[in-house]
C-alpha cells in the first residue's frame, strides 16, 4: 500500500467553525475520516499552525520517498521557505499537488497569488474536501 502525507496550514484545525460559508461546517477530523478509506492509498493527515514543523514534515516525506498533498492555507501565499521545502519534494521527483478547499481565484486579491504553485506538480482548488480526493486519485494512478 502506498504512503501519501496530507499536510494542512495554518487554521485548518477551525474546519467546521471558521467561516462556514467559505470552507463548510466539515472538520479536520471529518475530513481525515473521508480520506481513510481511499483503496490502495495509506492517507496520514496532519494539521500545524506551526511553519517550521509544515516544512520539517515535507523534509521528512523526501526522506521517506512519500507523495504530499499540501493545503498550505495562509502561507500559500508569502512563506517562501515552505515554498523551497515543496521544492525540494518535487526536485527530487516525487508528487506535490497543492490544493484548496475555496477558490483563492474568487476571493481577496491578495489569496490570487501562491507562492506554492509554480513548484507543486499540480494545484487543485474550489472542490471543497473532494480537492483532496481528487488529488489523492490523482496521486493513486501515478503510482499505479
Amino acid at each position: 500500500m502506498n504512503r501519501v502525507l496530507v499536510v494542512n496550514g495554518p487554521n485548518l484545525n477551525r474546519l467546521g467553525t471558521r467561516e462556514p460559508d467559505v470552507y463548510g461546517s466539515a472538520t479536520l477530523d471529518d475530513l481525515a475520516t473521508e480520506l481513510a478509506d481511499i483503496d490502495g492509498l495509506d492517507v496520514d493527515v496532519r494539521q500545524t499552525n506551526s511553519e517550521s514543523e509544515l516544512i520539517g514534515w515535507l523534509h521528512d516525506a523526501v526522506d521517506a520517498r512519500t507523495p504530499v498533498v499540501l493545503n498550505p492555507a495562509a502561507f500559500t501565499h508569502y512563506s517562501y521557505a515552505l515554498r523551497d521545502a515543496a521544492a525540494i519534494v518535487t526536485s527530487s521527483g516525487l508528487l506535490l499537488v497543492e490544493v484548496h478547499l475555496s477558490n483563492p481565484h474568487a476571493r481577496e486579491e491578495f489569496r490570487h497569488t501562491s507562492v506554492i504553485s509554480g513548484v507543486a506538480t499540480g494545484v487543485i482548488a474550489g472542490f471543497g474536501f473532494d480537492s483532496y480526493r481528487l488529488a489523492l486519485e490523482l496521486i493513486r494512478s501515478r503510482l499505479g
